[in-house]
């Protein structure tokens, strides 16, 4: 169930999703939130450089390994513009992060991607729960999807 504090989370992650695109990045956004609602980390892509590992999931499951306790992750929320890749789910579960929301998911980015064109990545798009298990996993959120979607679009209409 999505509350409207998530939604608020989940707008701030749009916001860091347009910024990244700003710089000419690939158009996504994550908020770290503790449990008692306190926003700790928050960051975008960072992959137009090259490193392609530069996602904005990873860099916070970092931040939190290096910053909180195994029982503070555990009860903070991820939230995300786009559904966790792989990667970003695996280091999620190995930092034993909790709940997961995101805006949109990667079953509509593959589909969205497809509609504009766009060779898909060498990396599978699987859902969280086919990469890590025992996570609360909420999305995606109707409301938001059309602004994600949107994002997506302006991105690759640049590079083409």
């Amino acid at each position: 169930m999505i509350s409207d504090s998530d939604l608020n989370h989940l707008r701030r992650c749009v916001e860091l999703a347009k910024t990244a695109l700003e710089k000419g990045d690939e158009p996504f956004g994550s908020v770290l939130v503790s449990a008692n609602g306190e926003v700790l980390a928050e960051d975008h892509n960072h992959v137009a450089g090259g490193d392609h590992t530069q996602h904005p999931e990873f860099a916070l499951a970092r931040w939190a390994a290096a910053n909180m306790t195994p029982e503070e992750r555990s009860k903070a929320t991820v939230y995300t513009s786009g559904e966790h890749c792989p990667m970003c789910a695996a280091s999620h579960g190995w930092v034993g992060l909790g709940r997961i929301v995101y805006a949109s998911s990667s079953e509509q980015l593959v589909q969205w991607l497809n509609e504009m064109g766009v060779t898909p990545s060498r990396v599978r798009n699987l859902p969280i729960q086919d990469v890590i298990r025992d996570t609360i996993v909420d999305g995606p959120v109707p409301e938001l999807t059309e602004q994600i979607r949107q994002l997506h679009r302006q991105f690759y209409a640049r590079k083409r």
